[in-house]
């Protein structure tokens, strides 16, 4: 797996020109680290950071008798987004396959709980099958693309990680399980007992810009999920889609479901690993981590 395209690795080039003449340790050098991951987290959400403000745009500018639908306009600029990506080095073939697969996957999801009522697109548009426009199959798209692109970006590496076949069983589970608990007992607790003790003893190791640093994988995932509840919290507020309790006016989206969010990231997670398998960290940085290395391995 390359780690950047062509495009980042010439952001990457002039990246360094300027911060390697900053001090590598001490509070400027944790300032450099925390800076360049930022920018980091905010070019891995580049499809998603740029989906989300077009929502947003649209809910107050688009024309309410226009002759394009805005959500058929959401649609064709997610479509136009991938082709800019792409042909501009800003993404990977490998990375369009992952939101390809989300984009399946998160349109089945979408068209089994409109029809249960779990929440509806208020609005009118051409391009959807049945009451799910197109362009929401793009919004769990955009997770996919988040994922695959940290995962080269910050070059995540992994330890204690469960057999790959395990993380397929659960990932398969979670995925009934959104649509058998409207039919039978809601396992979704035995769920995350399960991603528990599956991924208890895993860390992710990631490079930032001098060194690697790691967290508990676990963690990893509570907050990307946390994340996500947020950007939906801005979504239902856009009316890109909404809740049965927000037909009346906008209320905040449930607490509760930042834990399903929580099961859609294994899922996602899962998903991308099939693309960009898990490796462990290179001998020289294990070998630093176990002699007491603390959060930063080693510089590479």
């Amino acid at each position: 797996m390359r780690r950047f395209t062509s495009f980042e690795a010439r952001i990457d080039a002039l990246a360094h020109r300027v911060l390697d003449r900053l001090p590598a340790h001490g509070l400027a050098g944790a300032l450099v680290e925390f800076v360049v991951f930022g920018l980091k987290q905010a070019w891995a959400c580049l499809f998603g950071g740029v989906l989300l403000a077009l929502i947003i745009a649209t809910h107050y500018l688009w024309p309410q008798n226009a002759f394009l639908a805005r959500y058929d306009f959401l649609f064709l600029a997610a479509l136009a987004i991938q082709m800019v990506m792409l042909a501009a080095g800003l993404e990977q073939p490998s990375e369009a396959k992952v939101i390809l697969i989300f984009h399946v996957v998160g349109t089945v999801m979408e068209l089994f709980k409109t029809s249960a009522g779990s929440w509806v697109y208020p609005e009118e548009s051409f391009f959807r099958i049945a009451a799910v426009p197109l362009f929401s199959g793009f919004m769990y798209a955009a997770v996919g693309s988040y994922l695959a692109r940290i995962s080269r970006i910050f070059d995540m590496r992994y330890t204690r990680y469960p057999a790959f076949w395990m993380t397929l069983a659960l990932a398969a589970a979670i995925y009934v399980n959104f649509f058998a608990h409207h039919y039978t007992v809601d396992v979704r607790y035995g769920l995350f007992a399960a991603t528990a003790l599956l991924f208890a003893r895993t860390s992710v190791h990631y490079r930032v810009f001098r060194f690697r640093h790691r967290m508990p994988l676990l963690l990893g995932f509570l907050l990307v999920a946390l994340f996500i509840w947020f950007a939906e919290n801005i979504g239902t507020w856009s009316r890109a889609w909404i809740y049965p309790d927000q037909s009346g006016g906008w209320t905040p989206v449930s607490i509760s479901k930042l834990g399903s969010w929580y099961l859609l990231m294994i899922i996602s997670f899962v998903l991308v690993t099939v693309v960009h398998r898990p490796r462990t960290p290179d001998k020289a940085p294990l070998e630093n981590v176990r002699a007491g290395a603390g959060q930063a391995d080693a510089a590479l």
